[in-house]
């Protein structure tokens, strides 16, 4: 899938000092991938070690396929950060195995989500629970959590915001769940901030993916946050699917410069590959060679 729009999107960028700090926001992303058969031969054919893999975690996998695939790409020579499902794991005993298998591996992070599972297999009916069970030796350097700059589908906007408060003592960062608008991500970063959250944020984004197969997957892996919000964003879907209607230059250009003022306490991007790896990358190093 070609974007002829890049070279538009990288003269668009106001300043000089804007387009460095874009490009040193896209050298060093984070991709989130599916544990899927064939994603590490092509997370290491494709994908550079400056570039942080995240993995997924779903009902349909579980567990075991995300912490697998986190190490071996660890060995590798990616700093891979797995995501951790509250509701699948049982309790602290589990959690403790899955740290101390991760440990050996050099894994100093983990990403923390309620999850996708309709009952909690266990003691963790939340992010907040399973953070709240981290032992005190840890020994992990990050950890994540997520906010939501759309309405979430199930809870009120005040509560995920207050939700954040309540993790600050064990996050580290936030990453905010997939927008397709950049206006409601910048207005959702300064609710968070006049609230007194002061977590550094990755701003997620959809990467180059066509939207009918980011919907088939979506809801086949089982990542039902991501489904959930397009099914219930029709006019952000319907926009995706016109000609022109969304491209991941034209998203974070359009973010510039709150992405980069000091007083946000921005990351950096966070993109939702959908196991567009391959696409997703040539759209970076496009980016990167027109702003050099």
């Amino acid at each position: 899938m070609a974007y002829s729009a890049t070279a538009h999107v990288v003269r668009a960028v106001g300043t000089q000092s804007e387009g460095r700090s874009l490009a040193a926001l896209l050298r060093n992303p984070r991709y989130e991938i599916f544990p899927t058969d064939d994603v590490l031969d092509v997370v290491a054919r494709h994908v550079p070690k400056e570039v942080t893999i995240t993995v997924t975690a779903s009902p349909r996998r579980g567990l075991p396929a995300t912490v697998q695939l986190a190490i071996r790409l660890a060995r590798l020579g990616y700093t891979v950060i797995p995501h951790l499902s509250a509701r699948l794991i049982r309790d602290r005993a589990e959690l403790g195995q899955i740290l101390d298998a991760i440990r050996p591996a050099g894994i100093r992070g983990i990403f923390v989500v309620a999850g996708d599972a309709r009952e909690p297999a266990g003691e963790f009916p939340d992010t907040l629970s399973l953070l709240s069970a981290l032992p005190p030796d840890h020994g992990l350097a990050e950890i994540g959590v997520t906010g939501y700059p759309e309405s979430h589908p199930f809870i009120h906007d005040d509560v995920t915001i207050q939700a954040m408060w309540d993790k600050r003592r064990f996050a580290t960062y936030i990453v905010s769940n997939m927008s397709f608008d950049p206006e409601t991500v910048k207005r959702w970063v300064e609710r968070v901030r006049r609230r007194g959250v002061e977590l550094p944020i990755y701003v997620g984004m959809a990467g180059v993916a066509d939207p009918a197969r980011l919907l088939r997957l979506s809801t086949k892996i089982g990542v039902a946050d991501s489904a959930r919000f397009l099914r219930g964003h029709p006019s952000w879907l319907a926009r995706m699917f016109r000609p022109g209607g969304y491209e991941p230059g034209r998203f974070v250009n359009a973010l510039m410069p709150d992405l980069t003022h000091a007083g946000r306490h921005m990351a950096g991007l966070h993109v939702f590959t959908f196991n567009e790896i391959e696409p997703t990358e040539r759209w970076r190093q496009e980016m990167l060679a027109r702003l050099q």
